[in-house]
Formats: structure tokens, C-alpha cells, sequence
């Protein structure tokens, strides 16, 4: 049985009905992952002992009549910034190469309660900072569709793990697009929920009010069930919002005739691709053939996301990366002789990397007296107007549509040395970020042989409207298309 090529909500059922065992279709992932990661490099960490003696005991309970759990035996890969007890979460980082946290996160804790099967930790770039997944201690991730080029970041590991048939769906971490800009360039789905929707306890931080855990996978339904399994309030998390639990699953019926949809002219021409730009449009005569109503809509405030972003992040990384600094926890330089202050300075010099460091002395620079006006206030600011345009146009619109990324997949190496190009990559996500909504990216189409993928928006706590108009797309589309590593042996 192909089990690699199999959606995760169909090895669900499998499994179920006991036509196969979760030890099976553990061992199937474990087998892939062995045959391609020599390529790829997805994960940093693979649970493989852990993972069997985890479906030994889902098929311990299934032939015992007791419930494992919906999803009992259907294997995932998890974003390694999410803590994992008793196995190493390194956040791709030098500084907590060892780390071995004590406590889940709410989200593993709560995929665990499902029956699922973590397979391992996935790449990502150091601390959730960069576009490419280049900037992890141990290593670029490759895209499964080319391996010279990137699989985008930070969550390029488990867009790659999903993209490579190494894992059915996964978790992501999204802060200015890192699950929709890696889902897009991998040709697989990733959401980013509403801020607060889904819990951040467990989350190892990079930009507070930004960061938001999210689902990746190979279909649209995929991706709102694992929603449904980790979506809900949390009190361990102050930023959670009360809500009821939603079935995003039942209320995926693919009807969408009469909802009118806005183009976003700021994030949709401009900067794009000739052959993005090219699938998007064509998707966008999908959605008007399904009967949705489509006009063009302009956002003024989105020309300055990217600045008021990359101030804003920074500037929340400062502060919330200050506690790595070799008392604690994590990696610290020794030597003899040295007062605590040249061990703070070797230990944060040694253990970051440069796009951490960089970011760090970035968002210094922007807290520091005498500028925090002049950057920090006025970037808030723009936030505010990117908010107020957003709630405007949903007086209007259901959903709002863009591309996903400017470009396809780009070479390795590519935009390491250029910053400003790199953080381009995500000039299409970042507003949805600073406002806090939900956004999904799926994949549209081919250009130049590599996916493209096409972004659906939508209010605050709007996902079932999102994930029902991707669903839609993803059937009036029919991309089906695997990556040459993702044809399973």
C-alpha cells in the first residue's frame, strides 16, 4: 500500500478501520524520511524509537476497542521552536543545540491527544528569523521540487518534510509569513489563524505580538482538521482568546457563489513575477467562475508594512531573545579568566547567528532612547492604519486575495548576502500579520516547473470562510502535483 502519498485525514481512516497499523505507516514515514533526508534535511531531530513505541501503544488500544484519538496513528512533523518534553528543542540554534525542554507546548500536547505521531523536529531558520531556512546551525533545508533552491522559511522544514512525502501535514510557526511564504514555495497549504485563536504557550518566541502556530498539509481539508485539533482557548497563554471550538472540517461544503472577493492591488502587481502573476490571475478567473463576485481594492497603509515590520519584529526579538545569555540555560563560551560580562558578550557572539544578531541590534537600535519615537511610536502607528484598512475593506469584501510570495523558489545562496531582497520575500504576508487576521496559501499552479501559490485573507476569527473558499479553489484548480523526491519507493 502507498501509504506516502496518502492524505492525512485518509490515513486517519485507514488506520481506523484497522486496514493498516499505526506501526506500519510509522515505519513507511521513518523509511522515507532515512531515503530523501540525505537531500532534503528537514528535520533536525528524528523521534524514530520514540515514534514506533508511540504506535505500538495506538495499536495497543485500537485492538482493545479503547479510542486513541481522531487522528490515532496518522504521523506529523512539528516546527523544532516548539517545546517538546524530553526531546531536544533547538529553535535551529547553536544556543539551545542541547536544550531539552521539560513541559510540551499546548499544540504538541494537544496533536498528542488526537493520536497523532510526532516523527521528529523540523528545520527552520534560527529562532523563526529568515525566508529560506538558511539560516539554521544545522543546516539549509532543500525544496523536495528542486533541491538547488530553497523551500522558504522559517517553516521551510515542515513545508519540505510535508512537500517531500517525509510527514502527511505539520506544525509551522508564522510571524510575518513563515507557514504561507514555505507552504507556497513547497506546493503544499499552510494557515496562519487569527492571533490569539490558537495557543502560544510552549512557543519559543520571537516576536510576541506577531507569532501564531499554524497548520501545514497537502490539501485543504487536511489543513482544517489539524486547525480544529489545536484551535481553542488556553489559559495557560494570557494572549488566547475565549472561543468555542469550531469544526472547520464540517463546514467545508465548497459553496461560495454570490461572496465577494477583493484583489489587493498593493500585494498583487507590483513587485510580482511575470509567471506569479500569470497563475494568480488565472486562479482569480477560477474564483469568478465559481460565482464569487471579484473587484480590485486598494490598501494604502500596506506600502509601508514591510518598514513598519521590520522594526516591529526586531524590536520584540530584542527583548525576548535578551534571556540567552549562558546563565540559565542553553549554550555557554568558556574560558579562563573571563568576568561574567565578556561571558555574556562570547556566549550571545558565539551562540547566534548573523541574521539573529542582526535583528537583534536592529530592534536595540530602534528601543533605544531618542529613537523609540521616531521608529518604534511611528511603526505602531502604521500598524494601527494597516488594521483600520483591513476592517475596511471587509465592510465590503468577504475575503481579500494576493499572491503569496513575489517569486518562486530561488537558489540557495541566492539572497543570503543581500537582506533587504531576502525580506522582500514576504511583502505579500506581513500586513496579514500586523493585523492579526487569518490567511491560508495554497497552491495554484506551475511556473517554470515550481509551485506558485495563491493567498486567501479573511476578517479576525474568519477561518471558516477562508478555509471554505481555498476548498473551493484547491477543487476548481485540481493541482495534484508531487515533487520528483515525493514518489514514494
Amino acid at each position: 500500500m502507498d501509504i506516502i502519498n496518502r492524505d492525512a485525514l485518509a490515513i486517519a481512516e485507514l488506520i481506523r478501520k484497522r486496514e493498516i497499523s499505526a506501526v506500519a505507516v510509522t515505519t513507511a514515514f521513518l523509511e522515507r524520511i532515512r531515503d530523501v533526508e540525505t537531500t532534503v534535511n528537514a528535520y533536525i531531530n528524528v523521534a524514530c524509537d520514540e515514534a514506533v513505541r508511540r504506535a505500538e501503544r495506538i495499536d495497543g488500544m485500537l485492538a482493545e476497542g479503547r479510542d486513541p484519538g481522531p487522528f490515532a496513528g496518522v504521523p506529523i512533523a512539528v516546527k523544532d521552536l516548539l517545546s517538546t518534553r524530553g526531546f531536544t528543542t533547538t529553535c535551529g540554534s547553536r544556543m539551545l543545540e542541547n536544550f531539552v525542554p521539560v513541559y510540551d507546548a499546548t499544540v504538541v500536547e494537544r496533536v498528542d491527544g488526537a493520536g497523532m505521531v510526532m516523527l521528529g523536529k523540523a528545520n527552520m531558520d534560527e529562532f523563526a528569523m529568515g525566508s529560506s531556512t538558511e539560516n539554521s546551525y544545522f543546516g539549509p533545508t532543500r525544496n523536495p521540487w528542486d533541491p538547488d533552491t530553497v523551500p522558504g522559511g522559517s517553516s521551510g522544514g515542515s513545508a519540505a518534510a510535508v512537500s517531500a512525502g517525509e510527514a502527511p501535514w505539520a506544525l509551522g510557526s508564522d510571524t510575518g509569513g513563515s507557514i504561507r511564504q514555505p507552504a507556497s514555495l513547497c506546493g503544499i497549504v499552510g494557515m496562519k489563524p487569527t492571533y490569539g485563536l490558537v495557543s502560544r504557550y510552549g512557543l519559543v518566541a520571537f516576536a510576541s505580538s506577531l507569532d501564531q502556530v499554524g497548520p501545514m498539509a497537502r490539501t485543504v481539508p487536511d489543513c482544517a482538521a489539524l486547525l480544529g485539533v489545536i484551535a481553542g482557548n488556553d489559559p495557560m497563554d494570557s494572549t488566547s482568546i475565549p472561543v468555542e471550538k469550531v469544526d472547520y472540517t464540517g463546514s467545508l461544503d465548497g459553496e461560495v457563489r454570490g461572496l465577494k472577493v477583493g484583489v489587493v492591488k498593493e500585494i498583487s502587481s507590483r513587485g510580482i513575477d511575470e509567471g506569479v502573476l500569470e497563475r494568480f490571475q488565472a486562479a482569480v478567473s477560477n474564483l469568478e467562475g465559481l460565482g464569487m463576485e471579484v473587484e480590485e481594492i486598494t490598501l494604502p497603509s500596506f506600502e509601508y508594512a514591510l518598514s513598519a515590520y521590520y522594526v516591529i519584529a526586531p524590536a520584540e526579538a530584542s527583548s525576548n531573545l535578551a534571556r540567552f545569555d549562558g546563565v540559565r540555560y542553553g549554550f555557554r563560551a568558556s574560558a579562563e579568566g573571563e568576568d561574567i560580562w565578556e561571558m555574556y558578550d562570547r556566549t550571545r557572539s558565539m551562540g547566534f547567528g548573523n541574521e539573529v544578531k542582526r535583528r537583534i541590534m536592529l530592534g536595540t537600535y530602534a528601543l533605544s532612547a531618542g529613537y523609540y519615537d521616531a521608529y518604534y511610536a511611528q511603526a505602531q502607528k502604521v500598524r494601527t492604519l494597516i488594521v483600520r484598512d483591513f476592517e475596511r475593506a471587509y465592510r465590503t469584501c468577504d475575503v481579500l486575495v494576493s499572491p503569496t510570495s513575489p517569486s518562486v523558489a530561488f537558489r540557495l545562496g541566492e539572497k543570503v548576502d543581500d537582506p533587504l531582497t531576502m525580506y522582500l520575500s514576504d511583502m505579500c504576508t506581513i500586513p496579514v500579520n500586523l493585523a492579526g487576521i487569518p490567511a491560508i496559501s495554497l497552491p495554484c499552479g506551475l511556473s517554470d516547473g515550481m509551485p506558485v501559490g495563491f493567498q486567501v485573507m479573511g476578517p479576525a476569527l474568519g477561518e471558516a470562510t477562508v478555509l471554505n473558499v481555498a476548498y473551493a479553489l484547491e477543487g476548481a484548480i485540481g493541482f495534484d502535483e508531487r515533487p520528483p523526491l515525493s514518489t514514494s519507493k
